[in-house]
């Protein structure tokens, strides 16, 4: 069974920890909690497989806290790491700002290739939910942007998920295959 480890990422109050308990179903937080540290969900998606299309795939899914004070965790967290989900809440401008930092930190530095990260501009309740498109510098313009918005939309985000884990799992199962190739040979 091919295991995935999969980050989610962001500035302070960006909406990972609801993100990702709808994505992985699980409980819903009705009150906003800074998430201390990190929480480790696991799951299982019927529509993701691996390359031989029966094989299931396990993903943890790493629900990281925004706050600096973590950043001397931030190595242990980063390890092993197949794929990372940068989270902003789209109607703060600051947050703009932040995402760089969190792409330089956890893609850039990590030799991640951009289609193992996603960037998901999250709408909270009641915010309109502007589907527009930030303006982002690279490198962060070359990533997959989708705009998340639970309330109008859910289903979008589920499905565009649903399509990045897809290619988290392709880029685990070639990087497998190339190894067991080395050893082969």
């Amino acid at each position: 069974m091919l295991k995935a480890k999969i980050l989610f990422v962001g500035p302070c109050e960006s909406g990972k920890t609801v993100l990702a308990n709808f994505l992985t179903e699980s409980s819903d937080i009705t009150e906003y909690n800074p998430t201390q540290g990190v929480r480790i969900l696991e799951f299982e998606n019927p529509h993701v497989t691996s390359n031989n299309k029966s094989a299931r795939c396990e993903f943890e899914l790493w629900d990281c806290g925004g706050d600096s004070k973590f950043e001397s965790c931030w190595p242990a967290l980063m390890k092993d790491a197949h794929g990372v989900v940068i989270v902003f809440n789209a109607d703060m401008p600051s947050h703009l700002k932040e995402i760089e930092m969190w792409y330089s930190c956890f893609v850039h530095q990590q030799l991640l290739q951009d289609t193992q990260c996603l960037l998901i501009a999250h709408h909270k309740p009641g915010s309109g939910g502007d589907t527009g498109s930030p303006s982002l510098s690279p490198p962060l313009s070359k990533l997959k942007l989708v705009h998340s918005n639970l309330e109008e939309d859910p289903e979008e985000i589920r499905m565009e998920f649903t399509k990045y884990l897809k290619s988290v799992v392709n880029s685990v199962s070639e990087s497998r295959d190339r190894e067991e190739m080395l050893i082969i040979t």
